[in-house]
C-alpha cells in the first residue's frame, strides 16, 4: 500500500516483513536506538542503555508470531522503518518501532504511526493501542502524547540481565504503558 497525504509519506511502500528483511531490521533499530549511529536522531537510547536493542531471533519470533506483523516500511527500495504490531483481543499493542535517524524529525514516524493506528482498528477491529515507554524517555512520551497516548502510571519492571534488551547503568529504568483509543 502506498500513501501520499503529506510530503513525509512521499514514496512509501508498507508491507508485511519476512525472514528476508530480519538482518536489514534489526540493523535499522539498532541504528535508531543505540551506539553512536543513533546520535543522529532523537531516539536514541544511548545514554541510557548499552548494548543491543535486540536480535535475529527476537525480529523473526514477531515475523512468525501468530496474530502480529512486522510492518515495513520502504521508500525507493530501501527499508527507512518498521513497527510491531500485535492484536491482543480488544487492542493491539504497538512496539520495535525504528525510524532511520537521519529521517527522523521530518514527520515519517507521525505517517507510520497512524498507518499502524489505521490497520489495528479496520483490520482487527482493536479499540485501543498499547505501546511501553522506558519512563525516563520524557521527550519520547511527549511525542506520544501529542499523537493522543495516555500515561497510565502502569509500571512494569525493566528486564535487566536480558541481553537483548540491552544493559542499564542506572537502577531507576521501567516501562510505562502507554494507551490510545482507536475509536
Amino acid at each position: 500500500m502506498e500513501t501520499a497525504e503529506t510530503p513525509a509519506a512521499t514514496g512509501l511502500t508498507f508491507r508485511d516483513a519476512t525472514e528476508a528483511d530480519v538482518d536489514t531490521l534489526v540493523a535499522l533499530i539498532e541504528s535508531a536506538y543505540r551506539g553512536d549511529a543513533s546520535r543522529a536522531g532523537w531516539t536514541t537510547e544511548a545514554d541510557i542503555l548499552e548494548g543491543k536493542r535486540t536480535d535475529p531471533e527476537g525480529v523473526l519470533a514477531v515475523i512468525k508470531a501468530t496474530d502480529s506483523r512486522l510492518l515495513t516500511v520502504e521508500r525507493d527500495g530501501q527499508v527507512v522503518a518498521c513497527c510491531q504490531l500485535e492484536h491482543r483481543g480488544d487492542h493491539a499493542y504497538f512496539g520495535m518501532f525504528a525510524v532511520s535517524p537521519v529521517l527522523q524529525g521530518a514527520g515519517l514516524g507521525k505517517v507510520i504511526i497512524t498507518e499502524a493506528e489505521r490497520h489495528a482498528r479496520e483490520t482487527w477491529g482493536a479499540a485501543e493501542m498499547h505501546m511501553t515507554v522506558i519512563s525516563v524517555r520524557n521527550d519520547l512520551i511527549a511525542w506520544y502524547e501529542r499523537r493522543g497516548y495516555r500515561r497510565t502510571g502502569r509500571m512494569t519492571p525493566y528486564p535487566y540481565g536480558d541481553e537483548p534488551s540491552g544493559t542499564a547503568p542506572r537502577a531507576d529504568l521501567q516501562f510505562e504503558l502507554l494507551v490510545k483509543e482507536l475509536a
